[in-house]
């Protein structure tokens, strides 16, 4: 084992050192914004009553790679399945690049490959939340951002 800051560990991410789920990665975007535990702390405490709540990524499949929708996001279903009972699943035949390009509001994490991996947040995080800190791994939609 060894000790990273979140942006090391993004690097070592990139490297292929070391891997992360995207959710995990999606969280250590987010810890980018405190240049230390202190200042984490502090976020913390301050926001703690604020409230937070329950998010369920939906996956949505390109012709080349996958899209994990969050809340907010532009393509993010009305009524998601949060049980997993409903079975739903969203697929285009677009690529990605395409997608990104079409879209203007995004929660989401775009996923080339299982070593390529990009957040893409430019909605207000709610509950004075922080949103991640915009980090790919390798692509780049920045066009429309």
């Amino acid at each position: 084992l060894q000790w990273s800051s979140p942006p090391e560990a993004i690097e070592r991410f990139k490297s292929q050192e070391i891997w992360f789920a995207p959710p995990q990665f999606y969280e250590l975007c987010r810890l980018c914004n405190f240049s230390s535990l202190h200042e984490l702390h502090k976020f913390s405490s301050d926001r703690a009553l604020e409230g937070c709540e329950r998010w369920m990524p939906v996956m949505l499949t390109a012709s080349d790679g996958y899209m994990q929708i969050l809340p907010g996001d532009e393509l993010y279903p009305e009524d998601p399945d949060y049980t997993g009972e409903k079975k739903i699943i969203m697929s285009t035949d677009k690529k990605v690049e395409d997608l990104m390009k079409e879209g203007s509001v995004f929660h989401r994490i775009v996923i080339k490959n299982i070593n390529d991996l990009a957040v893409y947040v430019n909605i207000q995080a709610k509950y004075k939340h922080k949103n991640p800190v915009m980090i790919n791994s390798r692509s780049d939609y920045n066009s429309r951002l």
